[in-house]
């Protein structure tokens, strides 16, 4: 599984992109580094700069295509992060990766940070695990990550699609799995909840192995002499 030919960040581009969220709405800032073929929806603070980021996304994810496909597209993708944002992610992307049989297997990535007044980041890592391995479904493990401890958690569903709803006519089922991975800040009262989703399963070991990747730039203080963005695209400070 590698980045597709047609990803625009493919080649002279770097194979890993920094980002920054925090400093807002009282919440300290946090460092992640992700692939290359991530791209980042527009989740900026106001709708104009959504629509230009806007713009700028659907150039990217389709770099072969035109103002007849990128016109109607890029409402649809401002829509989708004033959602998103309004929900209380302060990251979203999209992941498109070749796969074997020549086509591209996808994920969907997020970062949110939600309050949780611990008094500690193990006391707050603890508490998470003891109540994801409640429910049996859940593989909930604690890990410890450079930046400190967390606790992932590893599902997988089973989605029954109607034939109405299928190309072939037929009722078609189809296997999700997400990996979501909760990392208390040892720097404020917010715990960060990194998730994975991807329906691309028989590429479960490789989104396992990124997701660790990803996992292990977190920082809380900064990356050493790296570029750094803001999820909105603005270098971050």
């Amino acid at each position: 599984m590698t980045t597709p030919e047609t990803d625009t960040r493919a080649g002279a581009a770097p194979d890993t992109q920094v980002f920054s969220v925090g400093r807002v709405d009282g919440v300290p800032p946090l460092w992640f580094s992700v692939p290359g073929s991530f791209y980042a929806l527009p989740l900026a603070a106001t709708a104009g700069e959504r629509a230009a980021g806007a713009a700028q996304f659907v150039r990217e994810l389709y770099p072969g295509g035109d103002e007849a496909l990128w016109t109607p597209a890029a409402p649809y993708y401002a829509a989708v992060a004033e959602q998103m944002s309004g929900n209380g992610l302060a990251y979203a992307a999209m992941g498109l990766f070749r796969i074997d049989d020549g086509g591209v297997g996808h994920c969907s990535f997020t970062v949110a940070a939600v309050e949780s007044d611990h008094p500690s980041v193990e006391v707050a890592a603890t508490g998470i695990r003891e109540i994801l391995v409640r429910d049996e479904n859940n593989d909930a493990r604690w890990i410890d990550l450079p930046c400190g401890p967390a606790v992932s958690c590893v599902s997988m569903t089973e989605v029954t699609f109607d034939g109405e709803l299928t190309a072939s006519g037929e009722e078609t089922t189809l296997m999700t799995g997400q990996i979501q991975v909760y990392v208390p800040f040892p720097t404020g009262p917010f715990t960060a909840v990194f998730t994975l989703d991807t329906a691309a399963v028989d590429y479960w070991g490789e989104f396992s192995d990124m997701m660790v990747a990803i996992l292990r730039s977190v920082s809380f203080t900064g990356p050493a002499g790296a570029a750094t963005t803001t999820p909105d695209g603005t270098p971050a400070g």
